[in-house]
């Protein structure tokens, strides 16, 4: 069910991350009413470097009109 992409730069600890996806699968789980056991997170670095072309230019600028929690940055 459920699967959520996060890219970030880097500098988080695996613990972290390990922390940050379990807590995502609960709030997912809880708010779309489905078992944590169907919900994946995967997190990745990218480095601020590769930012506008790796997830801006990819991710975000084509889905603004969908995106329901929108940045409040750009990369213009």
């Amino acid at each position: 069910m459920p699967h959520i992409e996060i890219q970030c730069f880097p500098g988080r600890t695996d613990e972290q991350k390990k922390q940050c996806a379990e807590r995502i699968a609960d709030v997912v789980a809880e708010t779309l009413g489905c078992k944590t056991s169907s919900v994946s997170v995967a997190i990745t670095d990218v480095p601020e470097a590769a930012w506008k072309e790796k997830v801006w230019d990819r991710y975000i600028a084509p889905e603004l009109n969908d995106l329901y929690k929108k940045p409040g940055y750009t990369c213009e």
